[in-house]
């Protein structure tokens, strides 16, 4: 089977654009905004979920996964002083999602629980251009023949046609839009885990059909262009390695290959650290690999506090 990311841009009509776009990158690269103070807090983040919150000699991924995610978010958390309107989010867990479209002559639908969900007063502005979004009429979709777009789907009888965002955006609920989907790939047997590459089709699927059923609510279900695009975000982690998502939903018209297309981009593969080890290597007597944190990369927190920043700074 071709690969999850290709798949998925097919079936949410969505051009691939590689790294981060420009508006989450310049706040990665803004000294000003002073991230680079907060880098020993997110490295003290990593021995304390790696190394000195268990007693165990290889703490088990399923707890230093979490752990590691809720300290990150509590480091961001931190910038509220800073910017006030950080305190205008909320996270929500175990949020389902239903939405349900048609591309070609296939009925598709997205389902499930989506993560953890940080649900933000006020929506994350478009990323791309009202010119880059017209440039994406261009754009040809990667077709597959003569495999099937739909191959490794499950295919189930749908009796109703569900467009549901959850409980997540009940009326008056005062954080009614996404911001950004967390996906944290915590099972210690790897067999378990989406691969990589699984994740990041996961994590589109899930930031198309959170933003789809938001359009749904805002505009209705007859398909258009936005004029106001929604961006939704995705991270997703395993408890080292990271994978960074922005996709903006650009037309709800997903019938055919026409027209304008939907975009994402993604920062794929980003560890925050290279080893834990959490007992010294010891060979005829010699220390080979001492305890310890090895080649933590701050950019890749950078990456995470800018995606939690964005739509704020």
């Amino acid at each position: 089977v071709f690969p999850g990311v290709r798949q998925a841009q097919w079936l949410t009509k969505t051009k691939l654009v590689e790294g981060l776009p420009p508006a989450v990158q310049g706040i990665v690269d803004n000294p000003a905004l002073g991230l680079q103070e907060l880098e020993e807090r997110a490295k003290h983040v990593v021995y304390h979920a790696r190394l000195w919150d268990t007693a165990e000699p290889a703490p088990r991924r399923e707890k230093y996964c979490p752990l590691l995610f809720e300290n990150l978010i509590h480091v961001c958390r931190s910038m509220s002083a800073q910017y006030p309107s950080l305190s205008k989010r909320m996270l929500a867990r175990n949020c389902r999602i239903a939405a349900t479209w048609e591309r070609e002559s296939i009925l598709l639908q997205v389902r499930g629980l989506s993560g953890i969900l940080m649900n933000s007063m006020t929506p994350i502005p478009p990323v791309a251009s009202k010119e880059e979004i017209l440039a994406t009429k261009e754009h040809v979709l990667e077709t597959f023949y003569p495999i099937a777009p739909t191959i490794d789907l499950q295919e189930v009888n749908v009796y109703k046609e569900l467009n549901d965002t959850g409980q997540c955006f009940r009326d008056g609920y005062p954080y009614s839009h996404p911001h950004t989907l967390f996906f944290l790939e915590s099972a210690n047997v790897r067999t378990n885990r989406f691969r990589p590459e699984q994740l990041r089709a996961k994590m589109l699927m899930f930031a198309f059909g959170n933003a789809l059923a938001k359009a749904r609510v805002l505009h209705g279900n007859d398909p258009k262009v936005l004029e106001q695009p929604i961006v939704v975000q995705s991270i997703g982690t395993d408890g080292q390695l990271f994978q960074f998502m922005v996709f903006q939903l650009n037309t709800t018209d997903l019938v055919s290959n026409d027209g304008i297309k939907n975009l994402v981009w993604i920062d794929p593969d980003q560890n925050l650290y290279e080893r834990a080890q959490c007992v010294p290597e010891i060979k005829k007597r010699v220390v080979t690999k001492p305890a310890g944190i090895s080649g933590f990369q701050p950019d890749t927190f950078k990456k995470f506090l800018a995606l939690y920043l964005h739509g704020t700074v």
